[in-house]
């Protein structure tokens, strides 16, 4: 485990019992620039900042690999800490919320990704002193979570173009990431980009389509305002279906505005529906997202709402 603050011993290992019912998981390349000296001194602050408010400075980790987040909430919370705050993107928070949910323990957000579509929704500030307050301020609520194959995510899933610039941006290195590395790798990816063939079944029946996106949706955007899913709703028990169809670059580079414009629905070539429940398959294996973190490609993909899954901490006056 990466120690969490330069010149002073490791933090404790979870194998002692919590004296504290806060933790803090810090992802050390979300949002960085200068690697683990970044993330070290983002581990540093949080440690003074729980200690400020008497709890254990030592419950701040670094995560190493990927799923090692899962890994340090799931051992935190078999030691009795009742909050654990994901300190990083989507990807960071659906590890940290995977071992949270369904659990009586909640989770806190401070958002450092590329996009943090979830956080923008859920109203949680960027700074990061007033984000980490909320673990011991905010309010919290249930939100809903989708499921595949026993994997959850918290805000979108997709397959098609998203999904390929997602495995492309988990390759990037460290020093190119960020919201202006995404749409170097967005357009570069659109120019060449084989359209998907997917059949798709929900609650009201089923369709074809030649797809450029499928988003399976619990919150309304991927992040930085792009919405997709405009009527989607993190507690409604249901997941919102949006198929974008293919069409050429240009037309996706024009239309690209009416995304971050918040209105989605008058692409061309577009559906929308909620769904308790969503089947796709295709005849050739198919890469898809969960929260933005790459999935290998496979030929069915069975997706379902899971109502109030997940506690997490919003400021009070969230409306």
């Amino acid at each position: 485990m990466v120690p969490a603050t330069e010149g002073s011993a490791p933090p404790r290992r979870l194998n002692a019992v919590a004296d504290c019912s806060i933790a803090v998981i810090i992802n050390p390349i979300s949002g960085t620039r200068h690697g683990i000296v970044e993330a070290r001194a983002r581990a540093a602050y949080a440690a003074r900042f729980i200690a400020s408010r008497g709890g254990d400075p030592s419950l701040v980790f670094l995560t190493e690999r990927p799923g090692h987040a899962r890994e340090l909430a799931a051992a935190a919370l078999a030691r009795g800490v009742s909050t654990i705050v994901a300190w990083g993107g989507d990807g960071t928070m659906n590890e940290v919320g995977a071992a949270v949910a369904f659990t009586d323990a909640a989770i806190a957000v401070v958002p450092s990704g590329s996009g943090n579509g979830l956080a923008r929704e859920l109203q949680i500030p960027r700074d990061h002193g007033a984000a980490l307050d909320l673990a011991y301020h905010g309010r919290e609520i249930m939100i809903d979570a989708g499921e595949i194959d026993g994997r959850l995510f918290f805000n979108i899933a997709g397959i098609g173009l998203d999904a390929r610039v997602a495995h492309r941006f988990a390759d990037t290195n460290l020093g190119r990431r960020g919201f202006s590395r995404y749409m170097q790798i967005t357009l570069s990816e659109l120019m060449s980009y084989v359209p998907v063939q997917l059949a798709i079944t929900t609650d009201s029946g089923s369709m074809d389509a030649t797809a450029l996106i499928v988003a399976i949706a619990n919150g309304r955007q991927y992040g930085n305002g792009a919405v997709i899913a405009p009527q989607a709703r993190f507690d409604d028990g249901r997941l919102d279906v949006v198929v974008v169809r293919h069409r050429s670059p240009l037309r996706t580079l024009v239309e690209v505005p009416l995304i971050f414009m918040a209105r989605p629905q008058y692409l061309s070539g577009v559906s929308m529906e909620s769904a308790e429940s969503v089947l796709i398959t295709s005849p050739h294996p198919v890469t898809y997202h969960l929260d933005g973190e790459p999935i290998a490609g496979t030929l069915k993909l069975q997706f379902r709402a899971c109502p109030r899954a997940l506690r997490i901490k919003v400021p009070p006056n969230r409306q």
